[in-house]
């Protein structure tokens, strides 16, 4: 994104794209009180306090002083994260009141026909910290994913699991709207297998907004390095018929329940880890 002075409210990167600074930069919430109030109803953003410095959070369960492993099956190894897909700051900000955030989750979907898909693990970096007049800003950094196997595949049946012909995957693609205040995050969904065409998929020109709500508190799994283990939800997100399928467009719709209004769900649990700018390597 160019520089800018102002956030901007909606970036267009794709999934992966540094893009210019200035269509990364997320609008973030005027006042105190407006973002005490997101800081108690979401996380990533909302588990920690509204400061860069990397404070025990008010609703998080503290986690002890000293130097903590990981547990066993965590979803982040806080020692050992890349903070590659780091992006670059605005201009004129502190590095020291910046952090560079990365999450992991284990989202399980459910959609029309498909019923609590266990997705693979997504993995997503962002850039959140004050602007040089105080105003909240986040930059958008990358997301990576890997394609999910969807049992019975294109018929919905056993023949659908057994024919590597009638295969089907569904991958979340970042849909260039994200607010880690609020919890939002925009999605659409790439349909891959031997019988669909390339550029099939979900929401692929009208991303679908999923906006988390967060069940039970954020807990602290360490604090040093930082790991913060957050579950969240949404519930009130719509999903359009699949599109750019080819001639199974219709059977394919059919067999996923699409579009569907209604009775759609995703769960988000998660755990993010945490750096300041000024302790990163130098690029």
């Amino acid at each position: 994104m160019e520089n800018s002075s102002t956030p901007t409210p909606t970036p267009t990167a794709p999934a992966v794209s540094r893009g210019s600074l200035g269509r990364r930069i997320g609008t973030t919430l005027a006042g105190t009180a407006a973002a005490a109030a997101l800081v108690a109803a979401y996380a990533p953003g909302f588990a920690h306090a509204e400061t860069a410095a990397p404070a025990a959070p008010a609703l998080a369960t503290p986690a002890p002083a000293a130097p903590t492993a990981a547990p066993q099956g965590s979803l982040i190894d806080p020692e050992h994260t890349d903070y590659s897909d780091c992006p670059e700051l605005p201009a004129g900000v502190d590095p020291a009141r910046w952090r560079c955030e990365v999450s992991a989750a284990a989202p399980e979907l459910t959609m029309g026909g498909v019923k609590q898909l266990k997705l693979a693990p997504i993995t997503m970096t962002h850039a959140e910290g004050p602007l040089a007049d105080g105003t909240m800003a986040q930059v958008w950094g990358a997301m990576h994913t890997a394609p999910t196997a969807v049992p019975g595949g294109l018929t919905g049946t056993g023949a659908g699991d057994r024919s590597p012909l009638l295969g089907m995957t569904v991958e979340p693609r970042y849909g260039g709207r994200s607010d880690f205040y609020t919890g939002q995050i925009s999605l659409g969904f790439r349909l891959a297998g031997p019988l669909l065409p390339e550029g099939c998929g979900i929401a692929a020109d009208a991303p679908v907004d999923f906006r988390l709500k967060r069940s039970g508190k954020s807990v602290w799994l360490s604090q040093n390095p930082p790991l913060i283990k957050f579950a969240a939800y949404a519930d009130e997100f719509a999903v359009p018929a699949a599109k750019d399928c080819g001639p199974l467009s219709g059977l394919l719709n059919r067999r996923l329940g699409l579009p569907s209004a209604s009775g759609n769900l995703m769960t988000y649990d998660a755990e993010y880890t945490f750096k300041t700018y000024d302790q990163l390597p130098t690029r």
